[in-house]
């Protein structure tokens, strides 16, 4: 596949069939267990960008955060068979690209060889190089 043959806009409506769907696809089920929440969450991002081939979805980047000091990458996802063809690092760098003004662009990942590798590709680095830790709350 050609990257030209995808095109990354502004996700405008909540479509969840399609999130389903692309959710499912990457085993993200803790997600998919509440529809509502799922779909407040995306309703009231900062910015969700979607990648499209043709009419379908393969791919999502969605961005919490005020926009003027931080932003945080919440989640990223590709259809598994249009994984490592560039559809992920395009919207990385289009939701990057949208707050150059923004000091703190973070996210959180599995912490596996694979993403640890795509995001310092991408010019991401880990917290503890700049002296720093992440703490979280986890209600599951």
């Amino acid at each position: 596949m050609n990257l030209a043959d995808v095109q990354i806009k502004e996700y405008e409506k909540y479509n969840s069939k399609d999130i389903l769907r692309l959710y499912d696809s990457v085993g993200w089920s803790a997600y998919t267990d509440d529809l509502v929440a799922l779909e407040h969450g995306f309703n009231n991002s900062l910015k969700v960008l979607a990648a499209y081939k043709n009419d379908e979805l393969v791919g999502i980047v969605r961005a919490v955060g005020d926009g003027y000091t931080v932003v945080f990458i919440q989640d990223i996802l590709v259809l598994p068979e249009y994984q490592r063809q560039g559809i992920g690092s395009a919207l990385l760098k289009a939701i990057v690209d949208r707050y150059p003004h923004v000091r703190q662009i973070q996210l959180t990942t599995d912490c596996t060889e694979k993403t640890i590798a795509f995001y310092k590709s991408a010019g991401f680095i880990e917290f503890s190089e700049i002296d720093c830790c992440g703490f979280i709350k986890d209600r599951t």
